[in-house]
């Protein structure tokens, strides 16, 4: 029977990088698979519906909700975000590793539904970096910018409640520290539990031997 596999939310301010990350670990590594976000905001330049997103409207999302077909959603700057529920709890049961690219309010309700998450906050060397990776991207007017990087001032503030901090100044380094962070909550008790009782068992076998 395969290992239940790792839930790993990737969260981080608007432009941090961390939708890159994402699709630099699900091509160098096989044991990844992204959960689609659902979204009711419109698609940018070149992301494609199941691909990158599923776009739906207010009304689909809403009733998504209702019927209890998320494991978390938020409102980010006016628009809904979500996960599906059925696909993330299929692939942790095959054992695969499970990528989510969600923001904090949203990683803190994965945290509740599922402790034994782990959290991984993306961070860019400083402000000003982040900004330019803002204007870069080409596809936001001013206005839009400005909302992110407020909204990044109240995202600061949620930071503590993740499990790392990963700094994203060279991608493939960052890359990599994320997939060994992956590998190390392995390890963890929580993904341990098969073994922790074996050898509880062991334990109380032997010490009734020696009585």
């Amino acid at each position: 029977m395969a290992h239940k596999g790792i839930l790993t939310v990737i969260s981080g301010f608007s432009g941090a990088g961390k939708g890159t990350i994402v699709k630099h670990l699900l091509k160098a590594y096989d044991n990844y698979v992204f959960s689609i976000s659902m979204t009711t905001r419109e698609p940018r330049p070149g992301e494609r519906n199941g691909v990158d997103y599923f776009f739906v409207d207010k009304e689909a999302f809403e009733r998504a909700i209702e019927e209890n077909g998320l494991v978390e959603y938020t409102n980010y700057c006016g628009n809904y975000y979500g996960t599906p529920r059925a696909y993330v709890e299929e692939q942790l049961a095959a054992g695969k590793d499970v990528l989510l690219d969600i923001e904090i309010e949203g990683a803190r309700n994965i945290k509740k539904r599922f402790p034994e998450s782990l959290l991984l906050f993306v961070i860019p060397p400083s402000a000003e970096e982040l900004r330019r990776r803002l204007v870069g991207r080409g596809t936001e007017s001013e206005e839009v910018i400005d909302a992110r990087l407020r909204r990044a001032i109240e995202e600061s503030e949620g930071i503590e409640a993740y499990d790392y901090i990963v700094l994203n100044d060279d991608l493939e380094t960052c890359v990599e520290e994320v997939h060994q962070l992956v590998n190390a909550a392995r390890k963890m008790p929580p993904h341990r539990k098969e073994l922790i009782e074996k050898i509880r068992e062991e334990l109380k076998q032997f010490a009734k031997g020696e009585e």
